[in-house]
């Protein structure tokens, strides 16, 4: 069995980065806070413990002891369970406490202190590293674990009876890898479709859950043999969930579960419930102030890359140009990676082939999972699956009506009518299939998701503008559905055409429009990018884009720039003394959100040492001093 303190660690803080820049204000308190702590011992360092997730005994103290002074009111799973499902609400500031993963410090260091402090918790076990045999070993977050690591079931059922405890699921031998894709990589078992290297393919939806519903029946069968009580909650392993998965444990009582993330909690039926990881044996002062600020925006810095550019038909040159990529994106420490999905190596924008297995298109080869993931665990970055919304080409659509047929080169993309139910099925299946086959934090919808005045826009043709950009906008959001079957958290992004925020007008023949974005998307990537509406390439363009968004509410929260690294029009390399000052004149103006298209990692492009301080969420981003 692999370790899994690396796949943890990664997957958990990668869900709860913490701030690149302070806030200057305190957003409004959470409803509901739930914390997620895991070991407790009375041996934890300060620094680089062998256990990032563990809290010393002493400082667990101080956390219960600053809740208290501060008026946060501990409350019990059942009275979560009853706020979700309609019935009274919960106290103001309401914590609850979770502590996963069934260790033998909950009955021995957690229990007493609950006891002491009157404060209700729920716990999840593993019924696997419960049931451990004698003499077997396993690898848990840097330590050699044998059965006596974790409780007996003879303490989980004496905390049962004292009413301050509740137990519930973490699977029963879900919280480890599966081999997610040809190349091996070790994704969260829950969450992820098992790749078969015998039979090469992945293993179906019916099988996936099937698998999850043998195994989180063993584990709730397990428990309530012991308890006498059946689990009522499932805290997902890794926080890493599907909805399939989720039907699956809710038709086994456990309505209610919970993941890791930095989505402030909302109690709904049904619902996943996003926990505060406490990790790094954090101080109570800093707990404190991860709480209030849990509904903060953390500055993006995000660079836009073409898998192109990784793919190779020899797979160790592939190897080599998947480790230049890693390499660069490590040093530069961006926050997030908009990462192409599709296949185009012509450069005209459309889709005619894919980077992962699917339904209609041909798949050039099975690669963004592997890079997603990579980019994910080694590079420590959020990864946004990049797609176009309506530039496909299908070999089995020749018959789906467009919206301009052909355009001429260099001009429009070639568009599929969205209003057409087979496009829409189509693009939908795509989708579908790439949130099924890989991992990403989220979906960046290209520029092709336009409309113009001059299309065939068959029963759009009497919509207002404001219409077209609404019907549009729901197009996308029906897309991001199908994918939030598989990743609930998606996050999403869109471009945006520069012209449409200066000149409003430009709705009418573009179907875009700042304030509606802001309101439908995560983020809306304004395409700063003054050479593709021929504008004169001068700093006050940008200073006059910056203050536009800066007009709409919460403009700048929704709102990243992404600067061109390329100038299309005379087919040259912007000079990263003149992208540096671009990016530095939007932030000087009111922007908190900056990006760039292309990097060519290939040949260094933008130079590396020099974007870095413009486009890194390191702390420190400059050049070492040198000895």
């Amino acid at each position: 069995m692999k370790s899994m303190r690396p796949l943890l660690l990664i997957l958990a803080l990668l869900g709860l980065a913490l701030p690149a820049f302070a806030q200057t204000a305190a957003p409004a308190r959470p409803n509901l806070i739930v914390l997620a702590y895991h070991d407790v011992r009375d041996d934890v360092g300060l620094d680089a413990d062998r256990d990032p997730d563990a809290t010393s005994t002493d400082h667990l103290v101080s956390h219960f002891d600053w809740l208290k002074a501060n008026g946060y009111n501990v409350v019990t799973f059942d009275q979560v369970k009853e706020a979700s499902q309609g019935g009274r609400p919960l106290p103001k500031d309401a914590v609850l406490l979770t502590f996963d993963d069934g260790l033998e410090s909950f009955y021995t260091r957690v229990y007493p202190l609950l006891r002491a402090y009157h404060y209700p918790a729920l716990a999840a076990v593993v019924g696997s590293w419960m049931d451990l045999p004698e003499g077997k070993r396993m690898p848990y977050n840097g330590s050699d674990c044998d059965r006596s690591c974790f409780l007996t079931w003879d303490q989980v059922a004496e905390m049962q009876k004292s009413g301050l405890v509740e137990f519930a699921s973490h699977s029963w031998a879900l919280h480890q890898g599966t081999n997610g894709n040809p190349q091996g990589n070790q994704m969260p078992a829950a969450a992820y479709l098992q790749f078969d290297a015998s039979k090469h393919g992945y293993e179906t939806e019916a099988e996936y859950a099937a698998r999850v519903r043998d195994d989180l029946s063993k584990s709730a069968d397990e428990i309530a043999a012991h308890t006498g009580v059946r689990p009522r909650a499932i805290a997902w392993p890794y926080g890493a969930f599907t909805r399939v998965g989720q039907d699956v444990a809710a038709g086994l009582g456990m309505s209610i579960s919970f993941s890791l993330g930095d989505a402030i909690p909302s109690l709904g039926s049904g619902g996943t419930i996003p926990r505060l990881l406490v990790s790094g044996n954090i101080t109570a002062n800093r707990l404190g102030w991860l709480m209030r600020h849990q509904a903060r925006v953390d500055a993006v810095r995000a660079i836009q890359v073409d898998l192109d550019y990784i793919y190779d038909p020899d797979p160790a040159q592939q190897d080599r140009n998947l480790s230049k990529l890693l390499d660069r994106i490590k040093r530069l420490h961006p926050s997030q990676v908009w990462l192409q999905a599709y296949a185009d190596p012509d450069g005209d924008g459309v889709a005619d082939a894919v980077y992962f297995p699917n339904r209609h298109l041909p798949m050039r080869a099975d690669l963004f999972s592997r890079v997603s993931w990579q980019l994910r665990t080694r590079a420590g970055v959020r990864v946004y699956a990049w797609m176009p919304v309506l530039a496909f080409r299908f070999p089995d659509g020749k018959n789906l009506p467009s919206l301009a047929g052909e355009p001429k080169p260099g001009s429009d993309h070639f568009r599929l009518a969205p209003y057409d139910p087979a496009v829409r099925q189509m693009i939908g299946d795509v989708y579908e299939d790439l949130a099924m086959h890989t991992d990403e934090a989220g979906v960046l919808f290209s520029d092709d998701a336009y409309l113009r005045d001059t299309d065939q826009l068959g029963p759009w043709a009497t919509n207002t503008p404001a219409q077209n950009t609404s019907a549009l906008i729901a197009f996308t959001q029906e897309l991001a559905g199908r994918m939030k079957k598989w990743h609930p958290q998606l996050l999403t992004a869109r471009n945006l055409l520069a012209r449409p925020v200066l000149q409003p007008k430009a709705e009418a023949w573009t179907a875009q429009s700042l304030p509606a974005f802001l309101a439908a998307y995560d983020m809306t990537a304004i395409m700063a990018m003054p050479q593709l509406d021929q504008q004169s390439d001068r700093l006050g363009w940008y200073r006059k884009l910056v203050a536009k968004v800066l007009e709409e509410p919460r403009g700048a929260d929704r709102t990243l720039f992404e600067f061109a690294t390329y100038n299309w029009r005379t087919k040259e390399r912007i000079d990263v003394g003149d992208l540096n000052d671009r990016i530095r004149a939007v932030q000087a103006a009111g922007a908190r959100h900056v990006g760039y298209y292309p990097d060519d990692f290939l040949h260094d492009q933008p130079d590396m040492e020099s974007v870095r301080p413009t486009i890194s969420a390191s702390d420190y981003p400059y050049r070492e001093p040198a000895r």
